[in-house]
């Protein structure tokens, strides 16, 4: 199968490539092995949330202080705020509606109640951009009676300390008192699938109209809008006051329509997704990758003029660790890591773990170095990358995004 680029990995930095190329007329494959790590996002985007444990308030001041390995340095830090701005339309395009200031962070709130600073936040979540200034006072917190996803006195106690006051009310419908029959369907996806009907929702909405009192705000959990943002709406226009979503623990609903949306618009301008297949090893000629064998397709050979690595860290075996190395199990391509594995991580779940900032060596150019050489139709892009810590810095969906555009350009410069 001929293509002009095949893109591994199929989760947000692959899908960013794809659709760049794809509206540029390129023909496209995507291989994806599965679900991505966006099941994990809770409706925001970050661009950089923290440096040596200090709250970032002014990311693209910030981003111009990072050590030259960080992949933003390899950008350029003066082309941060042009491809953050594609980034936001590219996800309009797909229908992901997100407010954000580049230049600027605001506060998302977790699903523990915490803020943390974002770039990008769904429109339909609760968003604030000056702690000293929030969007409400008194805020009613509908709190579904059984549901598993919602820590609701950790969030409670959160948003109290934030300077809210909060009235948590537990409540229930007949639709969602039909899914606690059995425990295990009392989750976020499945009460997304619950709470689709007119009057479903009619009937969540009366609830919340008897319950919510005099706040001047009331919050649900994420648990609308699985496919689309069209849920939240209706169910905004029958409540009487300003309804806004908080988090829940993964997996996410947010998430969850984030990857539907970007799929189904990769595929609408003619992008091959391929779905549970995945890259096994590839073939190189010289100082450059000129096909990649899946599992699916066997003795039928991805064959591209460019190539892109999106295979993620190690949550989705992008990396692999043994007792003695770190690895990149497909290409075979060189990785920064240390070579001592005593120093990969340190005593403390919140202490920075040295494996968080492994990843695939690459040139300036995001190109993947083999034998320290660089393959001229290979780029890296998103959490495989080495030089940053996407947990203690809040800055892996950025990442994602940026690099895989950045790395797009490169391309189409080379061609």
């Amino acid at each position: 199968m001929r293509m002009d680029t095949v893109i591994m990995g199929g989760g947000l930095s692959g899908l960013t490539c794809g659709i760049a190329l794809a509206k540029r007329g390129k023909r496209v494959a995507i291989v994806a092995s599965g679900q991505s790590t966006m099941l994990f996002n809770g409706g925001s985007m970050e661009l950089l949330g923290n440096i040596d444990g200090k709250t970032v308030t002014a990311p693209l001041e910030a981003i111009a202080t990072l050590p030259k390995d960080h992949p933003y340095s390899k950008i350029g830090a003066d082309r941060i705020a042009g491809l953050a701005a594609r980034a936001k339309l590219m996800l309009s395009d797909s229908g992901i509606n997100m407010e954000g200031d580049v230049a600027a962070n605001h506060w998302r709130i977790t699903p523990m109640g915490v803020a943390k600073p974002a770039w990008l936040t769904l429109n339909d979540h609760l968003r604030i951009n000056d702690l000293n200034q929030l969007p409400a006072k008194r805020v009613a917190l509908m709190c579904i009676r059984g549901f598993f996803d919602q820590p609701n006195s950790m969030l409670a106690q959160g948003l109290r300390d934030l300077g809210f006051e909060v009235n948590a009310i537990e409540f229930t419908t007949d639709d969602i008192t039909a899914l606690r029959r059995s425990p295990s369907e009392m989750r976020a996806t499945s009460l997304a699938k619950r709470l689709v009907s007119h009057n479903a929702l009619q009937r969540l909405a009366d609830q919340v109209n008897s319950l919510a009192g005099d706040a001047d705000m009331v919050l649900l959990p994420s648990v609308f809008g699985q496919n689309n943002a069209d849920d939240f709406q209706t169910l905004q226009s029958m409540v009487n006051k300003p309804l806004r979503l908080v988090a829940t623990l993964p997996p996410s609903v947010a998430g969850m329509r984030m990857m539907t949306q970007l799929r189904h618009y990769f595929r609408m301008l003619g992008g091959n997704y391929l779905m549970g297949d995945s890259a096994v090893s590839g073939t190189f000629e010289g100082d450059r990758l000129t096909a990649v064998t899946t599992a699916k397709l066997g003795d039928m050979p991805l064959r591209a003029d460019h190539f892109v690595l999106a295979t993620g860290s190690f949550i989705s075996r992008g990396l692999v660790a043994d007792y003695e190395r770190v690895y990149e199990p497909v290409l075979g391509v060189d990785v920064n890591a240390d070579s001592d594995p005593n120093r990969w991580t340190q005593f403390g779940v919140l202490q920075p773990q040295a494996y968080s900032r492994f990843g695939v060596a690459t040139d300036e150019r995001l190109r993947c170095l083999k034998q320290g050489k660089p393959i001229v139709n290979l780029h890296a892009v998103g959490s495989i990358l080495s030089g940053h810590d996407a947990v203690k810095m809040g800055d892996g969906t950025g990442v994602s995004l940026l690099t895989a555009l950045a790395a797009i350009d490169d391309i189409i410069k080379s061609e």
